[in-house]
């Protein structure tokens, strides 16, 4: 081959090479800027301090367990859970037969003594006309005074024994003392039962508490007078401002807990066994803003949280003051403001000035795409 043929041959070469060379130069692909999604929060308004919210039930501050101050067998019981009750009501009754008969023992025994009391006194009377009369020795006077004075002791003895038997006949039937309302009943018709034996419960009327078990890593901020808020599950629009009335001084046995009651006031809207929620604030507590747990974390030995500029799609590191730990995350009182933005999780990856995809960046991305589809259609 002639050197001519070679060097055409080598044009037509290097021609082709720089032709292929140019075609890749223009469909290499641009390379896109990775953006790393990340969860975020948005920073509310500041809390008064952590929450302690314990429920417990309404009931009466004064709770009476009512039962007959005699022993014998129940005939009636006369009244049912939720009847209210006045001073007098008869709440049940007992046999009273055998109490009747001790009555009428007492009355004979009362009318035997006054007997007794006559006799004595005719004999006294008999004696003192006899020693005026020096007819009958001192002696048998001494006697007969004597025998008197018993005789009106035993009368004093025996009213005193039937005015005992007639109250006997009176506690066969239970009755109420004040007004309230009937809360439970321990005993049935039919039922022998015991003095001071538990038949009836009635919650007295007037002021009304909830009873609520708070356990000791908490007891210390509750002292009888705190103002507390008491919200109610039957009426989730009525807030009543309660305060402890009463703090326990042990814990119980088997909850461990101490039994705290906050008394209400006057509404015609709480009914004894409702619900309430009992929320109090931490004494001393500072306003402070919460954000998640995974939201802060240790730069350079100090608490931090990654911010979100949401106009640059970036986050920055701002140091924090931590001031303890709520219920659902981490009480900052002091480097964020309200409407800031965090990193909620993956704070480990983070870096300063790192674009980030906040949600929501992803529909908008989306929605440019569908607008620029054309063109790349238009370029192949």
């Amino acid at each position: 081959m002639s050197s001519f043929s070679k060097l055409s041959i080598g044009l037509v070469l290097a021609s082709t090479l720089t032709i292929l060379a140019g075609c890749s130069e223009e469909k290499k692909p641009e390379t896109a800027e990775v953006l790393r999604p990340v969860k975020v929060a948005e920073i509310g308004a500041a809390d008064e301090g952590r929450a302690l919210v314990y429920s417990g039930s309404v009931r009466a501050r004064k709770q009476m367990d009512l039962g007959f101050r005699v022993a014998g067998k129940i005939t009636e019981r006369l009244v049912d859970v939720g009847e209210r009750v006045t001073p007098g009501t008869v709440l049940a009754r007992l046999d009273a037969v055998d109490l009747q008969l001790a009555v009428r023992r007492a009355e004979a025994d009362l009318a035997s003594a006054e007997k007794q009391v006559e006799i004595s006194t005719l004999a006294r009377r008999r004696a003192e006309n006899l020693a005026s009369k020096n007819i009958a020795p001192q002696a048998e006077l001494e006697q007969s005074v004597l025998a008197a004075d018993q005789a009106l002791s035993a009368l004093q003895s025996a009213v005193s024994a039937l005015e005992q038997a007639r109250n006997q006949v009176a506690y066969a039937q239970l009755k109420s003392d004040v007004n309230g309302i009937v809360t439970g009943v321990s005993a049935e018709a039919g039922q022998v039962v015991a003095a001071g034996t538990t038949v009836i419960s009635v919650a007295v009327d007037g002021e009304k508490e909830v009873e609520i078990a708070v356990p000791e890593n908490d007891i210390a901020q509750f002292r009888p007078g705190k103002t507390v808020s008491a919200t109610f599950w039957s009426y989730r629009d009525l807030t009543l401002e309660g305060k402890v009335r009463e703090v326990s001084g042990s814990a119980n046995t088997q909850s461990r807990t101490f039994m705290v009651r906050v008394s209400l006031p006057d509404d015609e809207q709480l009914r004894l066994g409702m619900t309430g929620m009992i929320t109090a604030r931490t004494d001393g507590a500072v306003a402070a803003y919460s954000v998640p747990l995974a939201a802060v974390t240790q730069k350079d030995g100090k608490s931090i949280v990654w911010i979100v500029d949401k106009a640059k799609g970036t986050v920055h590191a701002r140091p924090v003051t931590v001031a303890g730990f709520s219920d659902d995350g981490v009480r900052i009182a002091d480097g964020v403001k309200p409407g800031e933005t965090v990193v909620a999780a993956g704070t480990q990856f983070m870096a300063e000035d790192m674009k980030v995809r906040v949600p929501g960046a992803a529909t908008a991305e989306a929605e440019g795409n569908t607008q620029t589809a054309p063109h790349s259609a238009d370029r192949s």
